[in-house]
């Protein structure tokens, strides 16, 4: 590496400033698409919230089918926002800027002939399937690809939650579009006025609107989760598979391509609030 390569580094600097927020606890992406676009995705969740809570549940007549459809799509509909948000605030595992020093190479003790890379672009020291996001501006250790659903990568350390959004999405369209239905058939073998609060041209639009939106998001998020499942299982990133990258690595079998994801077989694989804990040891040059 030349002189004009080094960029200033600290050793002891702590937390890295770079696309944080709240002085620098959270990880947070000020990318204004991404921001516009994670915006909607809540908007889309409120409506959905709105329709079948005032249009389909709260006027039907039956308390017991009342209460049951509440309760599943209340807890589809908060784990998925709790997911979105997980992985949009989650550092996705980026590599500290402007780590690729003279001092620090120098402190790695590399063996005589041992290559290591560094990203031109962000100027640090690239560890092995570490990607560079344009819009992160970053290396992204394990990244997959830059999601502006969630304003965010995905990649090593939040690839669980982005999983759990797209599982917790597609099962809260799926509800809905099957409390939509029942909306339908119900008002068609009744009185309009009995079977919702509003006019009927108004509920038609309703269920109309939220019909379409969870048909497309169902189809939309299980594609999406059977790729990432996919991908986690052959233990390829999405942007390794679209490289067609040769496999430097030693790959896991399934199961502990799955456990490096998920953790140990539990209840909390379907948590948005827990994560496995590391299992393989990160140097200090790679942390955050």
């Amino acid at each position: 590496m030349d002189d004009n390569d080094q960029v200033i580094f600290y050793p002891n600097q702590g937390v890295d400033p770079h696309n944080r927020c709240c002085g620098g606890s959270m990880w947070c992406i000020q990318d204004i698409c991404g921001i516009i676009c994670a915006i909607f995705t809540w908007l889309l969740i409120l409506y959905a919230e709105f329709v079948v809570t005032f249009v389909t549940l709260l006027p039907c007549p039956y308390p017991i089918f009342q209460c049951v459809n509440m309760v599943i799509f209340q807890i589809f509909a908060f784990l998925a926002m709790a997911s979105h948000l997980r992985t949009m605030f989650t550092d996705p595992g980026a590599v500290p800027k402007g780590n690729a020093t003279k001092e620090m190479i120098h402190h790695l003790g590399l063996r005589e002939g041992q290559v290591i890379y560094k990203c031109q672009k962000c100027c640090c020291i690239k560890p092995s399937r570490a990607h560079h996001c344009s819009v992160c501006q970053r290396c992204i250790r394990k990244m997959d690809h830059h999601c502006p659903w969630v304003n965010n990568c995905v990649g090593e350390k939040n690839q669980k939650f982005f999983v759990l959004f797209t599982l917790y999405i597609a099962a809260m369209s799926m509800h809905a579009l099957y409390l939509c239905v029942s909306q339908f058939v119900w008002c068609l073998h009744s009185e309009w006025k009995q079977c919702s609060w509003y006019t009927p041209p108004a509920t038609v639009v309703f269920l109309i609107f939220l019909g379409f939106e969870a048909l497309l998001f169902a189809i939309f998020t299980m594609v999406m989760f059977a790729t990432q499942l996919q991908a986690i299982c052959s233990d390829e990133t999405g942007i390794e598979q679209l490289k067609k990258e040769e496999a430097r690595w030693m790959k896991k079998s399934k199961w502990k391509s799955l456990q490096a994801v998920f953790g140990r077989v539990s209840i909390t694989w379907l948590s948005p609030f827990s994560r496995p804990a590391p299992k393989i040891k990160v140097d200090n040059y790679l942390q955050v």
